[in-house]
């Protein structure tokens, strides 16, 4: 039942994976809500690799789901992850 609530809220998804992000990366001024959704990742924000699979790991927690390595390339930005969550838990 819980899945079913979060499934159809796309932005309530990209908020907690916003936060994911800024805690687990330890970002400064800047809040689930002034994060840029379509900011990339990598290009422009400079994660790397290691800080790509921190954040894997605790959305694989939070959402119950098992994210492939193969499919990290595809999980570039804010909305891109949270759609990819979306997808797994319905």
């Amino acid at each position: 039942m819980e899945a079913t609530a979060v499934k159809g809220d796309l932005g309530r998804i990209e908020s907690r994976v916003a936060e994911i992000i800024i805690e687990e990366l330890k970002l400064e001024e800047v809040t689930p809500s002034s994060f840029e959704r379509e900011l990339d990742l990598v290009d422009e924000l400079g994660i790397d690799s290691m800080d790509l699979t921190a954040v894997v790991l605790v959305l694989q927690d939070e959402y119950g789901i098992t994210i492939d390595e193969d499919d990290y390339p595809q999980l570039k930005n804010l909305r891109s992850i949270a759609e990819y969550i979306q997808d797994r838990i319905q």
